[in-house]
């Protein structure tokens, strides 16, 4: 359904089971691994004038070292918007803090806030919610 797909977890085990799910069900042709907020940020800016190298979908943690993931959509603010433009950003979590998800629902970046670990019925959700929107 996508070309790009980035994950952004400190946690291994976690991206393992993102990058297998989303390989397994064809979600997307490539998926981009990211262990920090800050080196998604560098690929980011990194790849600003080629937008074949951005992803569509950014999954992203909330608790992680460093620079969690509210920290990451500040910074995100500051971006170009061709970048702003062609992400779709979704918070993947393992938070069940109520002020967690409310914090995410109220930012204009986030489209979706989903509970850790993603497996198949998530994919299927997140087809049925985007498949009107041209990549």
């Amino acid at each position: 359904m996508f070309k790009k797909v980035m994950v952004v977890d400190d946690n291994d085990m976690d991206l393992y089971v993102a990058k297998r799910v989303i390989n397994r069900y064809a979600f997307a042709e490539d998926v981009i691994i990211m262990e920090s907020a800050n080196e998604a940020l560098e690929y980011l800016n990194k790849n600003i004038s080629d937008p074949n190298l951005l992803p569509d979908i950014i999954f992203l943690d909330i608790n992680m070292p460093e620079m969690n993931g509210f920290e990451f959509l500040d910074a995100y603010t500051h971006l170009p918007e061709t970048i702003k433009k062609k992400c779709i950003i979704l918070m993947l979590t393992t938070s069940v803090h109520d002020e967690d998800k409310q914090k995410a629902d109220e930012n204009p970046y986030i489209k979706n806030y989903l509970n850790k670990p993603l497996d198949e019925n998530k994919l299927k959700t997140l087809i049925e919610m985007f498949k009107n929107i041209e990549i």
